[in-house]
């Protein structure tokens, strides 16, 4: 004789442990193609940065890539609506898309949609101004003081410094502390104040309309490595609309990808884009205050 149990309430009855399904993966659309300018190598970053969402065991990713310079957009039209975040790998200047491509996108995020802005695609679409009030603040693609202030940390206070001058600069790739100016946002919680990073590009002189941002890390950008003797955002969170953004300016490649520090920031930050909270937990290899921590299943394998 055959019995299907269909539901809780018989199989409490019956004594029996019935499984409790688990909650569908978080929806997301990585977001790639051509960079204005070689600078970065989204082609080896993107693999490592859908891996490392899969590693996370919530997320199910779709990997888009956006036609190169010159390349036919009238059919890219990508279903913003499918996804629950972007994560963007991109970096493109503003003639690329189209008034009603980008239309759709500030509709999406503005409705609800989570956006995550990945290290250089905070270059992209300088002239955009609701991309700039998605992003907070960004760097190069002729932002100046038009584009808003340059913020920074001072004395424990941040700074809206309306000096003239353009956005966007960077030392060596050495590797740097973060200070975690907020440590009870979903994203910082649990985290240990400060930690450290391994060698990445630190950026600094980002300017933008700022608004609606929370900055929750910094790291000291060291004049004797071409910085402003600063404290500069590393990790923030803006709301657009109904739309939760969260801005990492670190990952310029795939050794920088490889910290634990990036990886477990990127994969909360995602989460929290998606859903306005996080429910991984900091992991042990977490880096200290005093030493960096990386991950070398990243590594790429040796040609």
């Amino acid at each position: 004789m055959k019995i299907t149990i269909i539901g809780g309430l018989l199989g409490a009855a019956l004594g029996l442990v019935l499984p409790v399904s688990a909650a569908p993966p978080i929806k997301v659309m990585l977001l790639d193609g051509e960079q204005a300018g070689a600078y970065h190598a989204w082609q080896e970053t993107t693999p490592y940065l859908k891996r490392m969402l899969a590693d996370a065991g919530i997320f199910q990713v779709d990997v888009v890539t956006a036609p190169p310079a010159g390349g036919d957009f009238s059919a890219f039209k990508p279903d913003w609506s499918k996804y629950q975040v972007v994560v963007s790998n991109y970096d493109a200047p503003d003639a690329r898309w189209s008034d009603a491509l980008k239309a759709s996108f500030e509709e999406y995020v503005r409705k609800g949609g989570g956006f995550v802005s990945v290290h250089a695609a905070d270059n992209a679409f300088g002239q955009w101004k609701e991309y700039n009030l998605m992003i907070g603040v960004g760097g190069w693609r002729g932002r100046n003081e038009k584009s808003g202030p340059h913020f920074y940390y001072q004395d424990g206070k941040l700074v809206p410094d309306q000096t003239a001058g353009m956005a966007g600069s960077h030392g060596a790739r050495n590797p740097y502390k973060v200070v975690n100016r907020v440590t009870d946002h979903p994203i910082t919680k649990g985290l240990p104040k400060e930690w450290m990073h391994v060698g990445d590009e630190l950026y600094a002189n980002l300017r933008g309309p700022g608004e609606n941002m929370t900055i929750l890390s910094t790291a000291w950008s060291d004049p004797a490595n071409r910085g402003t003797g600063h404290e500069e955002p590393m990790l923030m969170v803006i709301s657009y609309g109904k739309g939760r953004v969260f801005h990492t300016v670190m990952g310029h490649d795939v050794a920088a990808l490889n910290c634990a520090g990036f990886i477990t920031t990127y994969q909360r930050g995602t989460e929290w884009a998606a859903t306005g909270k996080v429910t991984q937990k900091v992991p042990a290899d977490f880096p200290s205050a005093d030493k960096t921590s990386t991950r070398r299943a990243y590594d790429p394998p040796a040609k």
